[in-house]
Parts: C-alpha cells; sequence; structure tokens
C-alpha cells in the first residue's frame, strides 16, 4: 500500500515539475528589464501578452525604449498587429540563429495565426549577412530592417527574448481589416418530447343508402316538330263518360215505359 502512495506521489510531482516548467509569464520576464517598459506595456495593453502566455513555444524580438517610440504614437490596433509580427511561434536563441544552414530561412509569427494576415505578412525573414543576422518581412521585395542585437531570456525550449534594433512592419498591415469575431453557434432547439400517437375515432358503420331511382322519362322525341301533348288526363274524362251512361239508361227507361204503355192500349181495344 505505502509502495502505491509513493509512486503517485512520485507522478504527481513529476507532472507538477513539468507543467511549471513549460509555464511562462511575458510580462514578468520583462519587468525584470527597465529598457523594455514601453514594449511590456503595449504587450499589456493590446492583449499580446495574454496571448502570448497561452503558447507553449516562441521568440519575442523585443524593441528597447528608444526603438519603440514610433508604435507607442500610433493607434492600439496597428500597434498590435505590428507587435504581433514580432513574435515567432518556434523556438531561436543566438545559438541556434548561428547555426542556420540556409542564408534565409522564413518563419511563421502570432500575426499570421490572428487570421488577419494578407499575402505573407505573417511570416518573417531571418538572414545571416556579412553584418549578422537580420530580419524583415517576407513579403516579397520587403527589406531586411532590423538586426539581432543581443539574447535578452532564453529558457529552453520555450522562450527566447531577442532585442532587435528596429520594428519590423510589413508592407500594407496597417490597412488590414481586423479579423471578424466567430460566429455564435445557435443553440438546438429541444427535442419534442415523444408523444403516443392519439388513435383516431373509428368510422361509424354507415349503410349504403339505396338510391331512389329517378323517374323514367318518357321517350325523346326525335328531330322534328314535338308533339302537343294532350292536357286532359284520364281521370278527367271519367265523370264524361258516367253522365253518357245515365243519359242512355234513362233514355231505354222512357223508350222501354212507352212500349208498356203501347201494349197496355193494345189489350184494352181488344176487349
Amino acid at each position: 500500500m505505502d509502495f502505491k502512495v509513493s509512486s503517485l506521489l512520485f507522478i504527481a510531482i513529476l507532472c507538477l515539475i513539468s507543467s511549471t516548467s513549460t509555464a511562462f509569464n511575458i510580462t514578468k520576464i520583462l519587468a525584470q528589464y527597465p529598457e523594455f517598459v514601453s514594449f511590456n506595456d503595449l504587450l499589456t495593453q493590446s492583449g499580446l501578452a495574454k496571448e502570448m502566455s497561452s503558447r507553449e513555444t516562441i521568440t519575442v524580438l523585443a524593441l528597447d525604449n528608444s526603438s519603440i517610440g514610433g508604435l507607442s504614437g500610433r493607434p492600439l490596433d496597428i500597434a498590435k498587429r505590428i507587435l504581433s509580427a514580432h513574435v515567432i511561434l518556434d523556438y531561436y536563441d543566438q545559438i541556434k540563429l548561428s547555426k542556420l544552414k540556409k542564408a534565409s530561412t522564413i518563419v511563421t509569427t502570432l500575426y499570421q495565426a490572428s487570421g488577419a494576415a494578407d499575402d505573407r505578412q505573417g511570416f518573417l525573414n531571418i538572414s545571416r549577412t556579412a553584418e549578422g543576422i537580420k530580419f524583415g518581412s517576407a513579403v516579397k521585395g520587403a527589406p531586411l530592417v532590423a538586426s539581432l542585437v543581443k539574447p535578452v531570456y532564453a529558457q529552453p525550449y520555450n522562450i527566447s527574448v531577442l532585442q532587435v534594433s528596429e520594428p519590423i512592419e510589413a508592407p500594407g498591415i496597417e490597412n488590414n481589416a481586423p479579423p471578424p469575431p466567430p460566429a455564435a453557434v445557435p443553440k438546438k432547439a429541444p427535442a419534442p418530447t415523444a408523444k403516443s400517437p392519439s388513435k383516431a375515432p373509428a368510422p361509424s358503420k354507415v349503410e349504403p343508402s339505396t338510391p331512389t331511382e329517378s323517374p323514367t322519362e318518357g321517350p325523346v322525341a326525335a328531330d322534328g316538330p314535338v308533339a302537343d301533348v294532350p292536357t286532359a288526363s284520364p281521370l278527367a274524362d271519367a265523370p264524361m263518360a258516367d253522365e253518357t251512361t245515365a243519359e242512355a239508361a234513362s233514355s231505354q227507361m222512357h223508350a222501354g215505359g212507352a212500349v208498356v204503355v203501347i201494349g197496355l192500349l193494345a189489350c184494352m181495344m181488344g176487349f
């Protein structure tokens, strides 16, 4: 049990030492050197100091108080762009610079990582010349304007601070628009709660109604004049037939009566 506890404690100490060795605070580092007070102030005011401290490996090309005067009077956003191009996203100290095999080496800066760089404004050109190590923008045609003055601070292989003679300003960098803010991620609407589908009412059984037959129409007359239809119905003629029959019966009765009378007169005359 004691062995396990000791092992875990040892691992925790190693992790703590490792995390401590990779962390740095550029503001505290530069505060040790009074000649970089103005440079340090600009890093803090622009927010670059916070961005730099979140990196694991950087090289800072620092400007002393006499060299940074031109940047101090410019708008803060422009000064930030220029200074972010003085932060190389790699470790370079004086020894590593002296061993560069190529005459010119292109390196990436923090300005390139900002997303606002145009063309090759976010890259620097490090060149070995007869006058020593020089720095300039990697934009095509840009001159080597700054010289290495001296190493200031080193924490291999996390941070190196090198003093340079002049600010390095990429052509057109002051006209670049700042990168747009990240788009807000729309919040997802809560998923609707699942509900059991309601049953539709069962259709009532309706017996089909017996279709009523339409009255049969009489035959359609052929093309030609339409025959006149008699207006009187057979029922209307019925009373007339009864009256005719009664009159005929009455006539027969009168005729029969006359015959009887004649017969009686003939019988009386015969006696």
